[in-house]
């Protein structure tokens, strides 16, 4: 059978018996990093020595984001027999590679299973603390409709769980606290890893405590549902009215004074 089997994301101990078990059993392994995957492998075999004692020798092939296609469109169905799929981190296929694969086996008809394991994102929406419906968003778009989607996150009326990149984060953050500045969020930096980390509250709040974006991030909204007729402050930027007027408005949905927004505002 195949297997899509979930790697800790930052603990080894956080590797279940079952994960072990095809760990060691599997000939064929997919993955997103040969090296990563055979790294983490040894890891695991020196810590539990006694699953791996009759270790079957394995092949290791390459299936990220750039090359899945293509590799399913040649495959050998045989080499699917006795192998595995594992990502870097976490769970295949969420925010990583593997759903081609996993939609290539249904398809196809042939049996697979899918093993628990730790999660980034149910983690981060226990530890946010925020009562309610939750969706796990993944990573926004870079450019392309990014605005959009966000709006979307930010008002759908449910908790969201989203993952960033680094180079990312702060922008992120500034563009929360612009659209919604008084929306309550939870960020979390290296989950389950030694130096985990873990902020509460506004946007604008968090963005001044974090002094380095290094790491593996997570970011839950709280949820909040957009009010028929209520302006956003992106909103109001984009409006064409004079700009004392603007900052005015924007005076009263955002921690700012009307002389400081003005003065942004005429300066752009």
């Amino acid at each position: 059978m195949f297997s899509f089997v979930p790697t800790p994301i930052g603990n080894l101990g956080d590797i279940s018996i079952r994960s072990l078990q095809r760990l060691a059993e599997s000939e064929i392994v997919f993955c997103e990093d040969t090296r990563v995957s055979k790294s983490l492998l040894n890891l695991l075999s020196n810590r539990y020595p006694e699953f791996f004692k009759n270790s079957i020798d394995k092949r290791f092939f390459s299936m990220h984001s750039h090359n899945e296609k293509e590799i399913l469109e040649k495959l050998d169905l045989e080499l699917l027999q006795n192998g595995i799929y594992m990502s870097d981190a976490g769970m295949a296929g969420i925010s990583d590679p593997g759903i081609e694969l996993l939609n290539f086996l249904q398809k196809k008809n042939l049996e697979f299973e899918v093993l628990p394991g730790a999660s980034a994102s149910s983690m981060a929406q226990l530890l946010s603390g925020f009562e309610g419906k939750s969706l796990f968003f993944g990573f926004l778009p870079h450019k392309k409709s990014r605005e959009k989607e966000l709006e979307e996150v930010l008002f759908s009326g449910y908790n969201t769980t989203l993952f960033e990149a680094p180079h990312r984060l702060l922008k992120l953050l500034k563009e929360i606290s612009e659209i919604a500045p008084e929306r309550e969020i939870f960020v979390g930096k290296e989950l389950t890893k030694k130096f985990e980390q873990r902020w509460w509250g506004r946007a604008d709040e968090v963005l001044k405590e974090i002094s380095s974006t290094k790491g593996e991030w997570v970011v839950v909204v709280k949820g909040e549902r957009k009010e028929q007729g209520r302006i956003s402050v992106k909103d109001l930027e984009n409006a064409n009215i004079h700009p004392k007027e603007k900052a005015k408005l924007l005076s009263k949905l955002i921690n700012k004074s009307s002389k400081e927004i003005y003065k942004e505002l005429i300066l752009k």
